[in-house]
């Protein structure tokens, strides 16, 4: 595998070279047709017996043969260079914010295989740019609806409690509108600091062996208030497991998924906890009964920035999935998403130990 970019370059190479060598060719055939014309008009005269004419002669043959090879190439050398001024212009054109740019050079230089993987390449990374400055521009919309919203209503209800004839139950009323919209604003901020902070790590540190079992439990109990709320029951199906990660990490991970198996769970239905181990590793699952993420969907609901829910009806910023991904990246482990028949599950998996 490691041979196929030297190839390519080998390839790109004598591709130039060649094109080098027939300037050439064709400059000493030029000069040598000139040479012709000019020796049968008599302009040159025979040089068997001088060999100063035969002097003359080759340094005629020499300059004719420069300049024209240097008249060639001027001309030529465009060919070559055609696909690195595009390659630099479209470059240029993403540098200065134009993702839309692409690469595509002509039905020749595309038969060859250097100039194939360099158009791939070109124009999978633009594509990765245009999605990552549209799913930015998304984020950065979603973020400021979020955040105008509890703004919006803190300043409005503020403006109230200064009015005297209100009751005392009201300026009650207001203050904790005031105390829980300050809140959502906090966990926002939270939220979007948490994904930094993750994503700057690349080495998983402070491991320790504990109870998983014990944190998943743990984890359900500090979202009681939000699923009793909805009338949800959860069945736990686990014994006793332990692991060797980082316990704050994973603590993320586990009331990131419960946290929207609550959210998007019809009300009065079931939540399904698993964990089983297999080959080494454990696999978590979590389970709720409600709305069906389509299959476009589930392609893009662990990207960053990203909401599966564009009306804005169900709290979130497309954050918490994206800081689910980045960890279990982190621990050597996966999460995959499966939803239908009116199901959906997100399985993580992850090795028991990290070594």
């Amino acid at each position: 595998m490691r041979k196929h970019p030297r190839r390519r370059q080998i390839a790109l190479t004598l591709l130039y070279a060649a094109v080098v060598f027939c300037i050439q060719i064709v400059s000493i055939a030029l000069a040598g047709l000139v040479l012709y014309i000019l020796v049968r008009a008599n302009v040159i005269v025979s040089v068997n017996d001088s060999s100063l004419d035969v002097y003359t002669v080759v340094i005629f043959l020499s300059t004719i043969s420069l300049i024209l090879g240097f008249i060639l190439a001027f001309f030529t050398v465009k060919i070559p260079l055609n696909p690195m001024n595009k390659i630099i212009m479209q470059m240029n054109r993403l540098a200065s914010g134009d993702f839309k740019a692409r690469l595509a050079f002509g039905k020749f230089l595309s038969s060859f295989e250097a100039f194939e993987q360099t158009t791939a390449s070109f124009n999978k990374m633009a594509k990765e740019l245009e999605n990552t400055e549209m799913l930015r521009s998304d984020f950065i919309n979603n973020l400021s609806h979020e955040f105008k919203t509890p703004i919006v209503s803190i300043a409005g209800f503020a403006k109230l409690l200064k009015k005297e004839n209100l009751t005392d139950e009201q300026k009650a009323e207001y203050a904790a509108i005031i105390e829980e919209e300050s809140m959502r604003l906090a966990h926002m901020a939270e939220n979007v600091l948490r994904l930094t902070r993750i994503e700057n790590q690349s080495i998983l540190s402070s491991v320790s062996n504990y109870n998983l079992s014990e944190q998943l439990r743990g984890c359900v109990l500090l979202l009681e208030n939000e699923w009793a709320q909805k009338k949800l029951s959860l069945d736990l199906r686990f014994e006793e497991h332990d692991i060797f990660a980082n316990e704050e990490l994973l603590k993320e991970v586990w009331i990131n998924l419960l946290d929207n198996a609550i959210k998007f769970s019809k009300e009065g239905s079931e939540i399904i906890i698993e964990l089983e181990e297999s080959g080494g590793r454990y696999l978590i699952s979590i389970s709720n009964e409600g709305s069906e993420i389509p299959p476009e969907k589930q392609k893009k609901i662990f990207n960053k920035f990203y909401q599966g829910d564009e009306s804005h009806a169900s709290a979130g910023n497309g954050i918490g999935l994206a800081v689910v991904k980045k960890i279990t990246e982190l621990h050597r482990g996966f999460v995959k998403v499966n939803s239908a028949s009116g199901f959906t599950t997100f399985t993580v998996s992850l090795p028991k130990r990290q070594y």
